[in-house]
């Protein structure tokens, strides 16, 4: 008997350490292959980068839509404090203002592209996919040090929200360490030699900087895109209803063409004569701060995705 229980104790030490070690950050990016010094791009010392390209990449981001303080009508203080209410619990949106203490100011460049591409932030601490890493890992370093420079431009803003409110074992972010092994491929965009560049173009705002399958495509029992089915709609992240099909199929956006999809990016306006609401009235504010080449790179891109059929929520 005792010899028994001896080797279940020593199982579940075994096995613990097996979990703690697999969660681990560190075995991330053995497993990848990655490393601080592919992180940071070379000729960008310190801080250094485009504001002005960063400031494209924050509106095809959205970031002022998760990110602002809800109720201000400035869309640059990124206080956050917006709550995402899931089925794995409710998330408190976190502040990303260059603020030293509440937001990001004190954390080093590196640290902004190892949370953008790892989910991972200072002290080794795991974020949650909530926060849409799987697709920011796709921008290059570059646009990432841009993009930070943009940010680092902005107003610091006061406040610090509260901690997530999960269920568990949601609330174990050690455990994301598996997730990340499982789900996170690490790797960037790498154009289509095949296709045009501005093909190419569409196609790095769409699943990188813009995230749009993170809402446009159903998910697995664990919360991971279902490859297969992205970009097909899926159902409301936040539990609202259904996110359409943007495939160009009969139950997507099949018969629309280029001009309707970049309308409707700078707009809202559909080619049936109604405007979008919800979130994608938001979406459309940030994408309406883009080019009329990025616009029409996107909808280049949208349109040329496998038709599939829209996701039907079970009855």
């Amino acid at each position: 008997m005792r010899r028994a229980l001896l080797g279940l104790v020593g199982l579940l030490l075994l096995g613990g350490v097996g979990f703690y070690a697999l969660t681990s950050p560190t075995v991330y990016r053995w497993v990848r292959g990655s490393a601080d010094a592919v992180a940071i791009p070379a000729g960008f010392p310190g801080d250094a980068g485009n504001a002005d390209n960063g400031r494209t990449l924050f509106y095809a981001g959205g970031c002022a839509s998760c990110h602002a303080v809800p109720g201000q009508g400035d869309k640059l203080k990124l206080g956050g404090g917006l709550k995402l209410a899931t089925p794995f619990g409710t998330f408190h949106v976190p502040n990303i203002s260059p603020h030293k203490q509440d937001g990001i100011g004190a954390w080093r460049l590196k640290d902004f592209i190892r949370a953008m591409r790892e989910g991972i932030g200072p002290g080794e601490t795991h974020l949650y996919p909530a926060f849409p890493y799987p697709s920011y890992q796709r921008m290059s370093p570059g646009d990432l040090t841009d993009l930070h420079a943009f940010i680092m431009s902005l107003a610091p803003v006061e406040g610090r929200t509260p901690d997530h409110e999960l269920k568990f074992p949601y609330s174990m972010r050690r455990g994301l360490g598996l997730w990340d092994l499982a789900f996170l491929d690490g790797r960037v965009f790498a154009p289509d030699p095949s296709k045009s560049e501005s093909w190419n173009r569409g196609a790095y705002l769409v699943n990188g900087p813009g995230h749009c399958a993170e809402c446009h495509s159903e998910r697995n029992f664990a919360g991971a895109i279902i490859s297969d089915r992205r970009f097909a709609g899926g159902p409301d992240p936040e539990g609202k209803g259904v996110v359409p099909n943007i495939t160009p199929s009969p139950s997507g956006i099949g018969g629309w063409t280029p001009d309707d999809l970049t309308t409707l990016l700078k707009t809202g306006d559909t080619p049936n004569f109604d405007t979008v609401g919800g979130p994608m009235a938001d979406v459309v504010r940030n994408t309406a701060q883009l080019s009329d080449g990025d616009r029409a790179a996107m909808a280049e891109y949208i349109l040329s995705l496998a038709p599939l059929d829209a996701y039907k929520k079970p009855q």
